[in-house]
């Protein structure tokens, strides 16, 4: 997918209604407050010289920075926001709202951006290290922790 198509996803994710109940589906989560959508994955890399990786990382890198240089464009400034502080928080008993106990799951920073009332979220996701990676982008109305 290209930026452009990106950043259409976005848009349509925020002029969508947010469920009642949480709800996933290939690529997609979403519950009350918000949505997470996979925007783009790396091949599987299982070389055993670890050049499929580097590849992989080069090219989610890549498209990463396109994207958020466009939602910069389009609503100014990004913060970063680490979340990994998040998973400890969690494993110590707090108690962390979604969306944003699934992204610190996955990643341990993410890109955002006030938009009216809601919060725009890009972040490189990886489930393993021997996962691809994956470009995701979400909508919500919950602040983050």
């Amino acid at each position: 997918m290209t930026t452009a198509e990106h950043l259409d996803t976005i848009d349509r994710l925020r002029a969508k209604e947010f469920p009642p109940e949480p709800d996933r589906s290939s690529g997609q989560s979403s519950g009350p407050g918000y949505h997470l959508v996979r925007l783009s994955r790396t091949r599987d890399f299982w070389d055993d010289d670890g050049s499929g990786r580097a590849e992989a990382a080069d090219q989610i890198a890549a498209e990463y920075g396109a994207l958020t240089q466009a939602l910069a464009g389009r609503w100014g400034e990004q913060q970063v926001f680490s979340v990994g502080s998040l998973l400890d928080r969690g494993f110590d008993g707090e108690e962390i709202p979604k969306p944003w106990d699934e992204v610190s799951n996955t990643s341990d920073h993410v890109h955002l951006w006030r938009a009216e009332e809601q919060w725009l979220v890009a972040y490189v996701a990886q489930w393993g290290s021997e996962d691809p990676y994956l470009l995701m982008a979400g909508v919500t109305v919950i602040d983050p922790p």
